[in-house]
């Protein structure tokens, strides 16, 4: 049994090898069992122990996974941060103490992957971890086209707009929003289809988010190449790409 675990990890280490993971705990004991359970398995582990050291990590380096304690002190508007200011699409598993169905359904919308409560069994860390990776991994082999329209390029793989060469930053709704226009160009979008596709939750009419989201893409595109039209408003409908 023991050779059997030993090859198994074996193969993991060569299999991991290269996946870059930022552990953001601040109970160094919890930190120290969990760089552990990881490393074992072949990933490479960098410990964060505050939500600053956490951020400045990101500052320096790219992850392919990030494991964010709730409780320590401003994980939430990180999250939030790296989700709608920067962009991020970098998958994030959730552990906390809490098992309460409002804060995983909070931490979800809000843009966690995952949700785990402590404590957790080695095995379901690492069967999350993987499961997480491959969704993500699927993702970027998906997104490796590039989606084109007269003078913008939307790179879906690094989260990235292009604009007569010049690149404009998004948040990540403004992209998604953009994303799934531009997959369809030809199609006229509803604001209720925009908003349960992005925000993936109902819309009920007054919700003026995706008004919001489109001006604001306009003002950003608009400020890198004034003479041509992207998105269409169709009224009393939507909007579509905007044709020549």
């Amino acid at each position: 049994m023991g050779a059997l675990f030993s090859m198994i990890e074996r193969k993991g280490r060569k299999v991991n090898e290269n996946i870059n993971i930022l552990v953001a705990e601040d109970d160094p004991d919890i930190n120290r069992l969990i760089g552990k359970i990881l490393k074992n398995a072949g990933y490479e582990v960098i410990s964060a122990f505050s939500g600053t050291e956490a951020a400045m990590c990101l500052e320096m380096k790219a992850f392919d996974l990030l494991l964010l304690d709730l409780m320590m002190p401003g994980m939430e508007r990180l999250l939030t941060e790296l989700r709608e200011k920067k962009g991020m699409n970098t998958p994030v598993l959730i552990l906390s103490a809490k098992a309460a169905l409002a804060d995983k359904v909070r931490l979800l919308t809000g843009g966690a992957d995952d949700y785990m409560t402590k404590p957790f069994e080695p095995e379901e860390l690492l069967a999350r971890v993987g499961a997480i990776l491959r969704r993500s991994h699927k993702k970027e082999e998906k997104a490796d086209e590039v989606l084109k329209h007269k003078n913008l390029q939307l790179y879906p793989a690094s989260h990235q707009i292009r604009v007569c060469g010049q690149e404009i930053s998004l948040t990540k709704h403004e992209f998604e929003l953009l994303h799934v226009m531009l997959q369809s160009p030809g199609k006229v979008f509803s604001r209720e289809m925009l908003y349960e596709q992005v925000w993936q939750g109902g819309y009920y009419g007054e919700d003026n988010s995706v008004n919001v989201h489109i001006s604001n893409i306009r003002k950003k595109i608009s400020a890198v190449d004034q003479t041509t039209e992207y998105i269409k408003t169709v009224w009393g409908i939507g909007f579509k790409m905007q044709e020549d």
